[in-house]
């Protein structure tokens, strides 16, 4: 099952298609949300809102809590059953805020789904074992460990070939680009996969 969370970060200005999928919309990310894609829930503590929201929401969380807006729309929908869920309105705004975004993809990966969080020119998502990427051809790809060191195990279809280790807080795979359709990357470890360019 497809879910969709939308933050107060930056707002997402592309097209968002919903279809099939549960929609939690966090706090302020109302703001740019309403109207722009179907609601499901209204998720959070509403501290950046000057209104009710609509779908009224089932609870309003205390300001001063344990879990962020986007961390308990993440819970809800894993307990709900989604399997694949995009992030909108993750980048921007606080950079804390920002890197917490991150850790909700890998909170999604521990639990079995795909996740990426989405923005008009950049994707980011976790991945192990074989990564394909051949849907991002042309695109600026880069690859960091996530966690530990990140055994890369083979690689085709890249401009670059990478190291057959990139410890934890190297930086060695940025700025790689995708040259073929069948492009893929084969790790041990967790990926922190960041896409940019391209129609993502």
């Amino acid at each position: 099952m497809k879910g969709i969370i939308l933050l107060n970060g930056e707002p997402y200005a592309g097209k968002i298609n919903a279809d099939g999928a549960l929609v939690y919309c966090c706090d302020g990310a109302y703001n740019w949300a309403k109207g722009k894609v179907r609601i499901d829930k209204n998720i959070g503590d509403f501290d950046s809102l000057d209104i009710v929201p609509d779908p009224v929401p089932e609870e309003i969380y205390p300001a001063e809590k344990n879990f962020t807006d986007g961390e308990i729309a993440m819970s809800k929908l894993l307990e709900a059953g989604a399997d694949d869920i995009e992030i909108y309105g993750g980048f921007g705004g606080r950079e804390d805020h920002f890197i917490g975004n991150i850790h909700l993809l890998y909170r999604a990966f521990e639990a079995g789904a795909k996740c990426a969080m989405i923005s008009e020119k950049t994707k980011i998502f976790l991945g192990s074992g074989v990564i394909c990427m051949g849907e991002y051809l042309g695109c600026t790809i880069s690859v960091l460990p996530f966690g530990g060191p990140l055994h890369i195990m083979g690689s085709e279809g890249l401009k670059y070939t990478y190291p057959d280790i990139i410890g934890y807080g190297e930086c060695r795979g940025i700025s790689n680009i995708v040259q073929s359709n069948s492009a893929k990357l084969k790790v041990e470890g967790v990926a922190l996969v960041i896409i940019n360019g391209g129609t993502l």
